[in-house]
């Protein structure tokens, strides 16, 4: 893949990565504040919801480097 060809990739997936991100902490906090699964009992809806939103923060975490270096490091090509 050429050069800038393989930076519009990467700019895409951190695009798709970072609403990942978003997916995960929403789902999160529809599990453990939305009415919408209350017929799901609190335990086993919190014992979801805890890994989506831990997974959510390492995913944060890791979109917010990949967009420093994707849209704000100059290539060194």
């Amino acid at each position: 893949m050429s050069g800038s060809g393989r930076r519009v990739y990467d700019q895409v997936m951190t695009i798709f990565g970072t609403a990942m991100v978003f997916f995960y902490l929403g789902l999160a906090y529809i599990l453990l504040f939305s009415t919408m699964f209350s017929y799901v009992d609190v335990t086993l809806r919190t014992f979801f919801a805890i890994p989506f939103l831990l997974y959510g923060v390492y995913r944060a975490i890791g979109s917010y480097r990949r967009i420093k270096e994707t849209f704000f490091e100059r290539d060194e090509e």
